[in-house]
């Protein structure tokens, strides 16, 4: 039997899910919001559903496009009452935060989408960024929107090495003669 957990009632939980959004960078769906409550034994996954429609209808969440976010007063709310959650929860949920945080990051940075044209093509749009800013973007026309898809999924699995080539290319090439320029 495992170890019984800090999180016991409906307040709690909802303490832990305006913890969890007030720390992540980017709205999430609801399995990562699960996950990220469930760090707790203790958490009771119905309560937690329960928890969720109460924080909407309160106005601490809203819920855009599957994807939950805290409101202002949810935030405000968060920072009064963080405290009274176990410090080791804190600490989990934490750590959890941190590696999701870095994949919202991460996935900020790359971004593909193929976008209709006022002829009826499509252009696909990919864009890379650093910590500083933009790297790379490419604005390219595509046959139809399936091979647009299907270039970007290409780009969002190797980012980087598709920059480093274009840019190897650039950087050896050759003029009209044959020598490099």
């Amino acid at each position: 039997m495992g170890q019984p957990g800090f999180i016991h009632d409906k307040l709690d939980i909802k303490l832990l899910i305006l913890y969890i959004l007030a720390r992540v960078m980017a709205p999430i769906d609801l399995p990562t919001l699960t996950d990220l409550a469930l760090c707790d034994s203790g958490v009771d996954y119905f309560l937690f559903a329960e928890s969720i429609s109460e924080l909407i209808e309160s106005g601490h969440l809203v819920l855009e496009d599957d994807h939950y976010a805290i409101t202002d007063k949810g935030r405000t709310n968060s920072k009064v009452t963080e405290s009274s959650l176990p410090y080791s929860v804190r600490l989990k949920c934490g750590k959890a935060l941190a590696a999701l945080n870095s994949q919202l990051r991460r996935a900020a940075q790359i971004r593909a989408q193929v976008l209709p044209r006022e002829d009826g093509g499509f252009t696909l749009e990919l864009a890379l960024d650093d910590n500083d800013g933009n790297l790379f973007t490419l604005d390219m026309l595509v046959a139809n929107e399936e091979q647009g898809r299907h270039l970007g999924d290409r780009f969002l699995a190797a980012p980087e090495q598709i920059y480093n080539e274009i840019l190897t290319v650039l950087l050896t090439a050759r003029g009209e003669k044959g020598e490099a320029e």
